[in-house]
């Protein structure tokens, strides 16, 4: 049943705690990006915004919820744009070559390179920055691509090693490759990482694809 609210003009006072909220988030990803995890605090924080520590708590109880809410932020669209690459209709092998490729793709941008460089820099330190990154961003791309395999299994193209798994075996492939271009070992480029995708899946399907779908 429709509750009507789907069309109620937003109020002042709803626009301008989603302005403040989004000013708050702009500048914990500055911060969080540029200096690092344990370099970011709320009180600095407060000192950039303005306003309260009640105000603040009020949006983000404690820095690590600030930071999941960041890292959300950071990685929407490119987890709107991965995940889609599994829903659009395809063969099985096209597919998840569009999928390694848009993964890679996306992994490259300077955003993610940020975030990847924080993640390895801090979460020795710092466990929850890791556990924050994977509940907020692998994970939803591991269980998105381990929910595909399991329906190429159930359609018999697949043998069935466990989708989780399958799908940590095709990520860790992609990310491997995709360190060497962090690293600054390997240029980006669209033409390798095309060819790196097509190879990645060659490589998984000679793996698990059974004789239909391996055609």
């Amino acid at each position: 049943m429709r509750t009507g609210t789907e069309d109620r003009p937003m109020t002042v006072r709803e626009a301008r705690k989603q302005d403040r909220r989004a000013a708050i988030l702009a500048a914990a990803r500055r911060s969080f990006l540029e200096d690092g995890y344990a370099a970011t605090s709320m009180s600095a924080l407060l000192k950039t915004l303005g306003g309260s520590k009640a105000t603040l708590w009020s949006y983000f109880p404690s820095k690590e919820e600030l930071f999941g809410a960041v890292i959300a932020d950071v990685t929407a669209a490119f987890r709107r744009q991965v995940m889609g690459e599994l829903d659009a209709p395809g063969d099985l092998e096209a597919t998840l070559v569009n999928f390694c490729r848009s993964f890679m793709n996306k992994t490259a941008h300077a955003d993610a390179v940020a975030v990847w460089r924080l993640v390895v820099a801090e979460s020795g330190r710092f466990p929850e920055v890791g556990r924050i990154f994977y509940q907020q961003a692998a994970g939803h791309i591991e269980r998105a691509l381990a929910s595909y395999i399991a329906q190429q299994i159930a359609a018999g193209r697949l043998r069935d090693d466990g989708a989780l798994d399958m799908a940590r075996v095709l990520i860790g492939m992609t990310a491997a490759q995709q360190n060497r271009r962090l690293w600054g070992v390997e240029p980006v480029g669209g033409d390798g990482m095309d060819a790196d995708a097509r190879r990645f899946v060659g490589y998984f399907l000679r793996l698990f694809a059974t004789g239909s779908g391996a055609e």
